[in-house]
This record gives C-alpha cells, structure tokens and sequence, in this order.
C-alpha cells in the first residue's frame, strides 16, 4: 500500500480575513469579529488584534480593555459560508478525497494523484495561490504522511506559510515536539505530562504502552503512537457530490459578452477533467453558468438537459446568452457546472405506528 500523501489546509484568521478582503480600511487596524456589545464574545480577530492579546471566545469588553482601538464587525455567517464554499470547491478540484473540518479548514488525500510530478507540496501550493487569486484570502498549508502531523504542519508558519514533514523527516521532527500540539492534550493532561517529567514527545517515547494507558486509560495509547508521529486514521469523504462546476476569477475584467465566449473552451476542458475525477458516471440533471460582474453582484442560470453524457461549448454559450443580457457589461468571474440526478430512495407504505 503507497504511503499516504495527506494535505492539511486552513485558513489565515477566517471570518476577519474576508472582513478584510472586502473593506480593505480593515486591513491595518487590529480587528475582530464579533463581541461588539454586552456579553458577546470574539468569535475570531486578526493577527493584529492577536498581538495585544486577544484571541478567540474572549469577552468583547476584555477584548476593548487590552486594546482600546480595537474594531469589532458583526459575524455575517451567510457572507463566510459562500466564501467557504468556493475555498471547498477549489480544494475539490484536485481531489474529492476531502474531509472538512470546519467552514475554514480541512484534510485532503492526495495520495497517488499523478498532477504536479505526483508531488504534495507542489498540490499544496497550487491549491494556496489559488484561494489567494481567486477568492482573495490566505491559506496555510501542511504536507504529511498522516493527518496528525500535517495539522501540526499546517499551523508551524502561520499565516500563509507552507511546511511539509516528509516519512524521513518524522522521527527528529517529534523528538522535540512540545506535548501541548499532540492532539487532546490540553492544560489538564498537560500538567499531568509535565508532573511526569515529560514535556516531548522524546520524553514521551521513554514510557511504555501499559505505562500511558495505566495512567490515561485509552488516551494512553494514543499519545504513545503520537509521540512516535503514528496515526492511521483515514480521510472520511461525508458529502456525497451533488454537483460539479469550475470558475474563473480574471486579473482584468473581461469586457463583453465575445470575451467570455472566448475563454469557454478552456473553462470546459477544466471541467471535463474534474468530472473524469468526480462524477463521470452519474447522470447529468441540469447545466449552469455563473457570472459575477464587475460590481460583484453575482446571477445564476440553469436549465434541464436529462441524458446529456458530456456537455459542449456550445450548451454553454446559449445559456450565457440567456443570462447575460447586457453585453457590454464587464465580468470578473465565469462559471460552468453541471448538477446531477439525485437517485432518490425506494418507498414503501409505512404502518400506521411505525
């Protein structure tokens, strides 16, 4: 069996990092999100607002005490979700072995994917300028043979850093790991560790298996097979696909209705190639394409095409000449998907009490 590839990817101080795209006044003050009156707390802060102390879940009158200039935005969780949605989709199209942690983080599989030379760090690059071209925002990446370590990874040059730990690598890697990044190792079990003298997790590695597990229960088993930087656990793919799509962001805005036609063969190589890897064999409901315009209001256009096995350009093309009505207007953003047939599940006439 191949060593796994595992790419953990998470997004640089989420929730105030979109403030931040989208007000760029925001980007040099310290910032939170949330706590902005009575009992509220800071659901997130920028790194700015990290340096005078505040973090996450802190009431927002502390927040304000320890830095007085501190600006709080309400939370606009509809505003994360779609950027959350298009940071997921960009990871999808390289694999849809996914695993979301959260709307601003996950796991992906990357083993055996031959693109980029085959090489995880080259994907996890990819995927980084990506997010930060296309949506505008900066993610941070860690490269592992297991999901263990590439969290870790993930979080050693933050933000927007880069950090691979290769098979080679692990043993010294973990040698002088603090105790406080394994996994489930808070301030309790922390003291506990640190009250037997091990604060590594080359300390850790001096005590047995029966020793840990003697003293944590099962937890004890774990932390021996982390401090030696073992994990197994697979990722867990929980979204059953519904649709695939792809979409460009341009650098310079396309100025009418020609230029976009111009770019919709590469748009749909793209999206034959994600299909070969998503959904080739499920059977295709309905085509849509999606415009953003210049001034960042964003319409949608869909429309029934049963049995269509492969989508052409030219499906495309009258439905964007559906949509897009002014044909001078400019567009920042163009995209394609298709959704599938969702198999729906065998009925049956239920007793009265069941």
């Amino acid at each position: 069996m191949a060593e796994r590839k595992i790419i953990h990817l998470d997004c640089d101080c989420f929730y105030a990092a979109v403030e931040m795209r989208d007000d760029p006044s925001l980007r040099k003050v310290p910032l939170a999100v949330g706590g902005q009156e009575g009992r509220g707390v800071v659901t997130t802060c920028n790194y700015l607002a990290r340096e005078y102390g505040i973090r996450s879940a802190m009431p927002g009158g502390e927040a304000r005490r320890l830095c007085p200039d501190l600006v709080t935005v309400p939370v606009d969780m509809a505003r994360y979700r779609a950027v959350s949605r298009q940071v997921m989709d960009i990871f999808r199209d390289l694999t849809d072995r996914l695993e979301p942690l959260s709307l601003d983080e996950a796991f992906l599989d990357v083993t055996g994917i031959e693109e980029f030379h085959g090489s995880g760090t080259l994907m996890a690059r990819h995927l980084r300028e990506r997010v930060q071209r296309e949506v505008g925002i900066t993610v941070s990446a860690g490269v592992a043979p297991n999901k263990f370590l590439a969290k870790i990874a993930s979080d050693w040059e933050k933000p927007d850093g880069l950090f691979v730990i290769r098979p080679d690598d692990i043993p010294a890697f973990v040698q002088t790991l603090a105790v406080e990044k394994l996994f489930g190792v808070g301030k309790v079990t922390a003291g506990k560790l640190h009250d037997m003298g091990i604060t590594t997790c080359g300390d850790l590695q001096t005590f047995s298996m029966d020793q840990l597990v003697d003293r944590f229960g099962r937890h004890g088993m774990r932390l021996f097979h982390m401090a030696r930087g073992h994990d197994d656990r697979p990722v867990v793919v929980t979204r059953n696909a519904k649709s695939v799509s792809v979409e460009r962001t341009f650098s310079q805005d396309l100025p009418n209705r020609e230029a976009c036609n111009r770019v919709m063969d590469d748009l749909l190589r793209d999206l034959e190639k994600r299909l070969s890897r998503h959904g080739e064999s499920k059977p295709i409901h309905k085509l849509f394409v999606k415009i953003r315009y210049s001034d960042f209001s964003t319409h949608t256009l869909e429309r029934i095409r049963d049995n269509v096995r492969l989508p052409g350009v030219d499906d495309y093309v009258t439905l964007l000449d559906e949509l897009y009505k002014d044909a001078t207007r400019p567009v920042r953003l163009l995209g394609l998907g298709v959704r599938f047939r969702e198999e729906s599940a065998p009925t049956r006439q239920l007793r009265l009490f069941e």
